[in-house]
């Protein structure tokens, strides 16, 4: 994949690049998964660094996230614009998003809402969350009635995250373009100025893809723009708001388009939090996928299929025998089950005692994945009680559109 000479444009190289990483497609060659200090030099952002992070934790007066502090989130684009506007009492707003492409999400899906919900607590501001119902139609076989419901069942699941309904606003692009004529405005100043050789080098289109592909990457951009959402910030801003958008790093090609775009058109560049990939069962080499079920665990699997599947499927980083086991320990930079347990064990201390352990042959395979099933048992249910309480009418409630309380 190769992306136009602009001034975020990614510089050619003679390093290999083994890896594939785009919006729709995610494969490595190692067992480890993405080289991800490799992919930051290719996409030329930064990496969140110990500065970084102490200066957050400073300004927040308390510690960052876990999530930041192991790694996860690993990258950004101009966090410290952000992080500028905040100490000097400027608004900003939040902006993340879901391709709906099923009823039900994964819980890779919740990575990205989760870090969104400790920032909007933490800043405490504006978020707007689009489901691109309109890209999934176009990308997948489905039908626009099936990519709308997708969206909204998708919502309740969002929503049960914890979002704060006085401060985020949720829209299905197929609803929200009748809604909102300055949405489409904006979409349209984007795509005037991005050239289809330059959507082709980003994206890596083809002649036989159809124009509603090609068309897509501004509607994704939009949202980052906050007079894209005039009931929220004013029907007469007296200037954009600035716009931090945390993702996985599979999206940042439609913001480095935007962040090129932007200047022409007056728009302040959006800035970006980068997350990991959340692993398959199977390890690594590829992302958790919801058209894979063996790969995933999903949102509303029951007890009984969370168990049978990571003791089936995930992927270990232990040896061949227990004896082999207990003389040379277990990976935990390929084992998926403690991979897993990064992700959603908040305990530091008990995380580090099961690498440890795993590391030297005390703890077995069999008993980390015992461990992370009873976690990601309780994860489970416990979203699954809050989904209970998101009904029709609340997602109905989010997605209209109103004025969000915000700070300044």
């Amino acid at each position: 994949m190769s992306f136009p000479v602009a001034e975020e444009a990614i510089q050619n190289t003679t390093e290999e690049v083994e890896d594939i990483v785009d919006p729709w497609n995610v494969a490595s060659t190692s067992d480890k998964g993405v080289d991800y200090d490799k992919l930051i030099r290719r996409f030329g952002s930064s990496k969140i660094s110990p500065e970084l992070i102490a200066r957050i934790e400073s300004i927040i007066k308390k510690p960052v996230h876990y999530f930041i502090r192991r790694g996860i989130f690993f990258s950004h684009r101009d966090l410290e614009l952000i992080l500028n506007a905040y100490e000097q009492k400027k608004p900003f707003f939040l902006y993340t998003g879901r391709g709906p492409s099923s009823e039900a999400m994964h819980l890779g899906h919740l990575i990205p809402f989760i870090m969104t919900k400790w920032l909007q607590d933490v800043f405490d501001v504006p978020l707007v969350i689009q489901m691109t119902d309109d890209e999934k139609f176009l990308w997948k076989d489905i039908t626009i009635e099936d990519a709308n419901r997708y969206a909204y069942e998708n919502a309740k699941d969002i929503i049960a995250c914890g979002f704060d309904p006085t401060k985020t606003f949720i829209f299905s692009d197929f609803d929200f373009m009748a809604q909102c004529p300055n949405f489409y405005r904006n979409i349209c100043r984007i795509q005037k100025s991005v050239t289809f050789n330059q959507v082709k080098g980003i994206f890596g289109f083809t002649e036989s893809d159809c124009i509603g592909k090609i068309a897509f990457p501004a509607i994704q951009a939009a949202p980052s723009v906050s007079s894209s959402f005039p009931f929220i910030f004013g029907e007469k801003l007296k200037q954009e708001f600035a716009c931090l958008i945390p993702c996985a790093i599979d999206q940042d090609p439609y913001f480095r388009m935007t962040r090129d775009v932007a200047p022409r058109l007056n728009f302040p560049k959006p800035a970006l939090m980068h997350s990991t990939f959340f692993p398959a069962l199977q390890g690594a080499k590829s992302k958790m996928a919801a058209s894979d079920t063996n790969s995933a665990i999903f949102l509303t699997d029951t007890p009984k299929q969370v168990k049978d599947k990571v003791n089936k499927h995930a992927f270990s980083g232990g040896k061949e025998t227990i004896e082999e086991h207990r003389a040379k320990g277990g990976d935990c930079d390929v084992d998926v089950s403690y991979q897993y347990l990064r992700y959603f064990m908040e305990d530091d201390e008990r995380l580090e005692q099961i690498r440890q352990d795993y590391s030297s042959g005390k703890l077995l395979t069999g008993e980390l994945k015992k461990i992370l099933i009873e976690v990601l048992q309780g994860l489970v249910a416990k979203h699954q009680e809050r989904r209970k309480e998101i009904t029709l009418d609340v997602v109905r409630q989010f997605m209209t559109p109103r004025q969000l309380n915000f700070r300044y």
